[in-house]
């Protein structure tokens, strides 16, 4: 299938996009663009696009719900392929205001909120 278009960014709502964009970047790299205090980039190395968006009245998601107020949607990241390399990168990302939101299980990813309350996890990968 011909694709239409490319993905661009994935922006996400929040109260305080320079805050945010200035989170993801400690652990994913890059600098924010921040031009506008109400919308901020951060290109993200490897190609990715973030966008974070001042949203007036912004109430967190809640993990897990299923009626008002659910996560919506979520970012996966590889952390490493061993349970060691998870950690650090769990320290690394509670160092910079995530909260643990549900702890390791069998399927290989931890669940953690952001500064601004949304869901992302970081993945164990497994090579073959």
């Amino acid at each position: 299938m011909t694709p239409v278009a490319r993905l661009r960014s994935v922006a996400v709502d929040c109260p305080d996009p320079r805050a945010l964009a200035r989170f993801y970047a400690g652990f994913l790299g890059g600098t924010p663009e921040d031009d506008d205090p109400d919308w901020v980039v951060l290109q993200v190395p490897g190609g990715h696009r973030l966008a974070f968006q001042s949203a007036p009245g912004y109430s967190p998601p809640e993990w897990p719900r299923a009626d008002r107020n659910s996560q919506q949607f979520h970012l996966d990241f590889d952390a490493g392929s061993t349970w060691d390399e998870v950690e650090a990168a769990e320290e690394k990302v509670l160092g910079l205001g995530a909260r643990l939101l549900q702890a390791e299980d069998k399927e290989g990813w931890r669940v953690y909120a952001d500064p601004a309350g949304h869901p992302f996890c970081l993945c164990r990968i497994e090579h073959p």
